[in-house]
């Protein structure tokens, strides 16, 4: 299926009217009554509940989504680490910034360097000031490539490879790493379900606002 595509100002405008009659014809949202202050998003919702008919997901789909998300539900993931941050820019040679922190890298490997003291003196971050620690991190303090490093890392020590982010590239030591723990299905069954709801839903509303959008283009070009 083609992406859905912002319309244009004038559609936009037909789309919204078209939302509005209906709701009016089928008196939804309070539009019964032909209240002009009804908001656009009320009405929405309105249409939406009543037109879209989301499936209830199963307990089988549930614990297909238990098992093929396991790392992603863990609970209590923890990681403590330092990072040497070599940040990169619109203007950065890249290739040139990359060797500068391999070549770090590979002092640190060879034990010919104290890492505190280069990212104090090289580090782009303001941990540098701490001799790069970053303390305690979970999952959700990190951009994922970084805490994706840890996790494929899971262990103590200096990573033997430069981690990219979007923020530029890392040498990485890790103090700690706990992976967390997969809670059993029964304790998650509900938030899975919520969670594959909303799923079906939004692949609804888009399938939804894409045929209003070509029915209407249809019959513009009819017209």
């Amino acid at each position: 299926m083609e992406p859905v595509q912002n319309p244009e100002p004038a559609l936009q405008q037909r789309l919204l009217r078209h939302l509005r009659e209906r709701a009016l014809s089928l008196g939804l949202g309070g539009a019964g009554s032909g209240d002009a202050s009804v908001g656009e998003e009320q009405l929405l919702e309105a249409l939406l509940e009543h037109d879209l008919r989301v499936p209830e997901p199963s307990e089988e789909e549930c614990r297909r989504y238990h098992e093929t998300h396991a790392d992603e539900l863990l609970q209590g993931a923890l990681a403590e680490a330092d990072h040497i941050l070599f940040a990169v820019t619109d203007t950065t040679p890249i290739e040139a910034l990359r060797r500068h922190a391999e070549t770090v890298l590979n002092a640190l490997l060879a034990g010919e360097a104290d890492f505190a003291q280069l990212a104090r003196a090289e580090s782009n971050c303001p941990s540098a000031q701490l001799g790069g620690n970053l303390g305690q991190l979970t999952r959700e303090q990190c951009v994922p490539e970084f805490w994706a490093a840890l996790a494929q890392h899971g262990r103590e020590g200096l990573l033997p490879r430069l981690v990219p982010t979007r923020f530029g590239l890392h040498v990485v030591r890790v103090h700690r790493f706990d992976p967390g723990r997969l809670p059993p299905f029964e304790d998650l069954h509900e938030s899975l379900a919520q969670r594959l709801r909303q799923q079906s839903l939004v692949r609804a509303m888009a399938l939804y606002a894409e045929d209003l959008r070509r029915q209407l283009e249809a019959e513009s070009a009819a017209a």
